[in-house]
């Protein structure tokens, strides 16, 4: 990997000291800001990773001085066009782990000082504060990583002479992180797996709560999260969904729609007995399939060994179609463990999001154990489960790092991280673009992306996004297959 070098800017010498010692000293205002980016755009590289450190004034009221501001826009009081830093989240991340507190939002450039009794507009515009440099200088470097880091020296009702003092104290707090910044910046691949991001089961429990919002009015019930990832609920929540554990939680006469996990027919029957609500089934038509296998099964005699994690609430709700002849196994271990007899019928399922190279091992246990066993007339686990894993296998032996997009609590995002390790590549799961860590990127060349199947595919552009803010990206996708599936909506909401 080509790393980059890193070249500390300031405005002032006293800001530069401060730091602890800038490379180049560009002046103040928008002129002298101007004449030092053309000579620094005549001399540096693209690799070069440049960050300008400095004093600011406050515009959001919360500030104080000494607070340190992390740009993520850069905007000037002349021109109505902007400039984003998708990297100021890694950065604000990489202060916090150093223990600094850092506020992260847009700074707007002026070409004169703007007076405390003339913030009011610019505050108004969402920026967090104003100084007389960043974009005037970072203009002239349009190709080159950037970070933006700004101390308060005043605000609205506290003038420079004091707040100064605190400012400058602490711009030193920025060294660590710059620098560590600075070893994570240079060239990079992204190989993007594929398929990835929503199935069609999760598209369409989307759909389904969206549509009976669309249909019924705000607000409508949701039990549980109707899928594994919090931008999606955080979403519907917008929209006026409201998620709750229980059915008992939900009012007389609501809309209640039950989550894409499945549940149970204790459930069911707490749901239809209260009469006055109206219920919308959005159970995935794969996990309803397992369902119906348990209750096939049970109808015969079998006994059933439930493959999966019961803490899951996809398991708990096959477990309930038959709780006194279903037992939960989620390793070759538990199957050992089991006390059926071996001239009884025997049947299994399995949870629809697991890894079919660990759950092949305990089928295998079980056939050498139940000869007999009968299995799922078609493969439990979901045409989308095995082909997000398939994409994994594709390209971790070509990653140095694979970073997986998707909520812990999502088990076919946890079964992506495990096919990764068991394929031996370094893997890390975030919820987000602003959980990745510069420590993971530096002295990385190869980064795979992927997604749950419960995670927006926006997710995985920011994370894009951020990489290629630490310098130029070589992008790639690699597709296993075309996912055509399309799952029509519950009745009600049509």
């Amino acid at each position: 990997m080509h790393t980059a070098n890193l070249q500390v800017l300031s405005p002032l010498r006293i800001e530069s000291i401060a730091y602890g010692g800038a490379d180049t000293i560009i002046g103040t205002g928008r002129d002298r800001a101007q004449r030092a980016g053309e000579r620094l755009a005549a001399r540096l590289d693209e690799l070069t990773a440049v960050a300008l450190v400095g004093v600011a004034g406050a515009l959001a009221p919360q500030l104080v001085p000494g607070d340190l501001i992390i740009a993520s826009e850069l905007r000037s009081t002349e021109s109505v066009a902007s400039r984003t830093l998708p990297g100021a989240a890694m950065l604000s991340a990489e202060f916090m782990r150093s223990r600094f507190a850092v506020h992260t939002g847009p700074v707007v450039t002026s070409p004169k000082y703007v007076p405390a009794s003339e913030r009011e507009t610019l505050a108004a515009s969402g920026a967090l504060a104003v100084d007389m440099e960043s974009s005037w200088v970072m203009d002239y470097l349009p190709n080159n990583p950037l970070a933006v880091v700004r101390s308060i020296s005043d605000t609205t009702t506290r003038g420079p002479v004091f707040g100064g003092l605190r400012a400058l104290g602490s711009l030193s707090a920025a060294r660590g992180p710059l620098e560590r910044w600075a070893r994570a910046c240079g060239e990079h691949e992204i190989i993007l797996a594929s398929p990835r991001s929503f199935c069609a089961g999760v598209e369409r429990a989307i759909e389904t709560v969206e549509g009976a919002i669309s249909k019924f009015g705000a607000p409508v019930y949701v039990r549980r999260q109707i899928v594994h990832n919090l931008h999606v609920v955080r979403n519907l929540e917008r929209q006026g969904a409201i998620f709750v554990e229980e059915i008992d939680e939900v009012p007389d006469g609501a809309v209640v729609v039950l989550a894409a996990h499945g549940v149970s027919p204790e459930v069911r029957r707490q749901a239809t007995e209260r009469g006055s609500l109206n219920v919308i089934d959005a159970t995935c038509p794969l996990v309803a399939k397992v369902h119906t296998e348990a209750r096939r099964y049970a109808g015969q005699d079998h006994n059933i060994v439930l493959i999966g994690h019961p803490e899951h609430e996809e398991v708990e709700g096959t477990f309930g179609e038959a709780p006194e002849r279903i037992r939960i196994v989620t390793s070759v271990s538990d199957v050992a463990r089991l006390d059926f007899e071996r001239d009884q019928p025997i049947a299994f399922l399995t949870q629809t999001t697991l890894a079919i190279d660990e759950t092949a091992e305990i089928v295998s246990s079980l056939r050498a154990r139940y000869p007999h066993i009968a299995a799922p007339i078609t493969n439990d686990i979901c045409y989308a489960t095995q082909n997000r894993q398939d994409a994994v296998r594709s390209i971790a032996h070509r990653c140095d790092l694979l970073v997986v997009v998707g909520s812990s609590n999502s088990s076919n995002t946890a079964r992506l991280v495990e096919v990764a390790q068991r394929e031996g590549c370094r893997v890390e799961l975030i919820e987000d673009a602003t959980q990745l860590e510069l420590g993971w990127l530096a002295a990385v060349r190869s980064i795979g992306v992927t997604a749950g199947a419960s995670a927006p595919d926006f997710l995985v552009h920011d994370v894009v996004g951020a990489i290629s803010s630490l310098g130029p990206v070589h992008l790639s996708e690699e597709i296993v297959v075309q996912e055509t599936v399309r799952f029509p909506l519950p009745t009600k909401v049509r």
